[in-house]
């Protein structure tokens, strides 16, 4: 061999060595996750829950190994609960971040501001928050409950234990509070009650007192909401019980953590949902014990909405590893392959990329606990995104 071809050989074996040292740096670089989430207006109420959940899903999968060898880093920005808000959020995580992936629990207007940012960067989109259904995108799925398996338990339980035959519907005039009242009055009607009202008040709106006067002229059976959740959920509890309306009330939006800081106000409230502190199952306790060790008396109540952020991480992580990378084309296919058995039960996103769960009808006590009353195993979510493939 000459000299020549020598030194040619030796600069082949560099350049393999090269890329070969290149590939084991990246290989190393951290999963970056996004999580786009109210720290403030509306849903700061919530966030913090949510904040602390992502936080033990990563610290739990870094220290099990991390996703395909690789650790795993948080990336959290305020989408302000708004719709501008979350244009700045994920214009941060998707173009300046470059997150691997987006894990969120957001109100609705954030998220469909959020989706054509998703879309145009091609980023895998966990979205974690119960909504009112139907909102589709080949870079979504939805681990939250949808109105298919929200609404029955309490409209059928004011109907059949109650007696109520006339309704009363409060919401915030967004997508949510418009949505779900709207399938909740078709369900009314569908099962041979009335809705005998339906007021809204803007997102941002404090005073009740106008739309409780409506109520008691009417004097419904029944009074169902669906705010945006969080600040809106403790105005409305407190207007209502300062006006002396007694009526049987369901909240449509509300969650345990939400229910325990609005202390006595709450007392006596329905609600339905997929996540309950008092489920008595090992994988629950486990995740409750864990909360505990990590935050201790700063952490906030699990619930309806910082669960499902918990598990996400974890049903990523499995279609990641299914995929065999985090290439967002691949994750995205193996999303709906892969399920995770968590505090709510086994969780897999396979149903037009919504979620079957298990639903309790609760009632809120004067502890701000929830007792839950009624049990309703593996509902379907119906037909949300059938078209999306």
């Amino acid at each position: 061999m000459t000299q020549f071809n020598k030194s040619l050989l030796a600069a082949a074996i560099a350049a393999i060595v090269g890329v070969g040292a290149c590939a084991d740096v990246l290989a190393a670089d951290p999963i970056k996750i996004g999580v786009a989430v109210g720290l403030s207006g509306a849903n700061s109420v919530v966030a913090p829950a949510v904040v602390q959940s992502s936080q033990l899903a990563v610290e739990q999968i870094n220290a099990s190994g991390g996703i395909l060898g690789r650790q795993v880093e948080l990336e959290i920005t305020d989408d302000a609960s708004g719709a501008v808000g979350a244009q700045k959020a994920y214009d941060t995580l998707v173009f300046q971040k470059n997150v691997d992936a987006i894990i969120s629990m957001e109100t609705s207007a954030a998220r469909n501001a959020a989706l054509p940012i998703v879309a145009r960067g091609k980023k895998p989109f966990i979205y974690t928050s119960f909504y009112e259904g139907r909102s589709c995108s080949p870079w979504m799925y939805v681990n939250g409950w949808v109105p298919e398996q929200q609404v029955a338990p309490v409209v059928d339980y004011f109907e059949k234990s109650k007696g109520a035959k006339t309704f009363y519907l409060v919401g915030n005039d967004y997508a949510f509070g418009r949505g779900m009242l709207d399938f909740t009055k078709k369900y009314i009607e569908q099962h041979g009650g009335k809705v005998v009202g339906e007021e809204y008040l803007p997102i941002d709106g404090t005073d009740w007192t106008p739309i409780l006067s409506k109520i008691r002229s009417e004097h419904p059976d029944a009074l169902i909401s669906a705010t945006a959740g969080g600040a809106p959920n403790v105005a409305l509890a407190k207007q209502l019980k300062g006006s002396g309306l007694t009526l049987p009330y369901g909240n449509l939006a509300i969650d345990e953590g939400t229910a325990h800081s609005m202390g006595d106000v709450a007392t006596g409230i329905y609600m339905s949902g997929s996540y309950l502190t008092s489920i008595g199952s090992p994988e629950n306790e486990k995740f409750l014990a864990a909360m505990d060790k990590r935050f201790g008396k700063g952490m906030k109540t699990p619930n309806e909405l910082s669960e499902p952020q918990y598990e996400a991480f974890f049903l990523y992580k499995a279609a990641a590893e299914k995929a065999g990378s985090t290439d967002p084309a691949k994750v995205i296919r193996a999303l709906d392959q892969v399920s995770f058995d968590g505090p709510r039960g086994p969780v897999s996103m396979d149903k037009s990329r919504h979620t079957p769960l298990a639903m309790r009808l609760g009632q809120i006590q004067a502890d701000g606990s929830v007792k839950i009353l009624q049990s309703f195993p593996d509902v379907d979510p119906g037909a949300q995104c059938p078209n999306i493939k």
